[in-house]
């Protein structure tokens, strides 16, 4: 698996995400994904799921230092007295010692100051719960508050990112910061699938448009995660390293972004976007 490094982290710039997903679903496809090939997953405390996880991540027969594994901290646990049991809660959930990437999952929906947030990620970090932090839904001025917060690097900034969001400011600000960028919704709710440009551009490759979706963030340097409920589609999923897009394929694809492109967008949760 093609890795990146990010202030320190060597990160699988391909992830098996489980938002959405019940523990049956876990169960019945993360343990093939990791025989297959993946080695990055992706939880959080408020998908319900991490004790599905965790089975299945031991079911896989993969041992767990062979894979990158990330939770996020919900909102209603950044205070300094809910934030590391809540921790300590997923990792028992999770069946391990420790997360490779804890994050804090949004930057609103909290009084909680900032700084307080970010101590307890450093706190976590600092006693071994966590080898890496980082951050998810921040801005690009919210990332770089939080970098100036935090004593330990943060190595990623989790967001929404498909063929119709442009991120080129969050992208920036993790180039100036030494983080990547990890896109969620690579797929835009089944958008991504069934697009004809896409499609086309896939075609002149041999692949799907899925596929097409998911080697554009990976060429741009994204860390990008992907899902899928049938186990049939994880070798589809897998098989994105043996082409690249051209200049002008990737240009095509940076166009279909619009203003009213984004998906995901809680009131209570989410900040003003850039």
């Amino acid at each position: 698996m093609l890795t990146t490094i990010a202030n320190g982290a060597e990160i699988p710039v391909l992830g098996f995400g489980t938002f959405r997903m019940d523990a049956r679903e876990v169960a019945t496809v993360l343990p093939d994904a990791l025989r297959l090939g993946f080695r990055h997953v992706d939880a959080a405390q408020i998908y319900c799921n991490e004790e599905a996880v965790g089975a299945a991540i031991a079911a896989s027969g993969v041992a767990r230092d062979e894979v990158f594994l990330t939770t996020k901290v919900w909102v209603d646990n950044l205070s300094r007295e809910n934030f590391l049991p809540s921790v300590h809660d997923s990792l028992r959930k999770l069946g391990t010692d420790y997360v490779d990437l804890l994050l804090l999952h949004w930057p609103c929906g909290s009084f909680i100051p900032r700084e307080v947030q970010i101590s307890e990620l450093n706190r976590a970090r600092d006693t071994g719960l966590a080898r890496h932090i980082g951050i998810s839904n921040f801005s690009a001025a919210q990332m770089r508050q939080a970098s100036v917060l935090s004593k330990a690097p943060l190595v990623t900034n989790q967001v929404e990112y498909h063929p119709w969001l442009s991120q080129a400011r969050v992208l920036a600000a993790a180039s100036d910061l030494g983080m990547a960028m990890t896109g969620y919704y690579a797929m835009a709710d089944g958008r991504s699938a069934s697009d004809p440009v896409l499609a086309r551009i896939g075609a002149q490759h041999g692949k799907s448009a899925a596929q097409v979706a998911l080697r554009w963030q990976i060429q741009q340097g994204v860390i990008v995660l992907s899902k899928t409920a049938r186990v049939d589609r994880l070798a589809e999923n897998l098989a994105v390293f043996d082409f690249a897009l051209t200049a002008d394929e990737m240009a095509e694809i940076n166009n279909l972004a619009t203003p009213g492109g984004r998906i995901v967008d809680p009131e209570e949760l989410a900040p003003t976007w850039d």
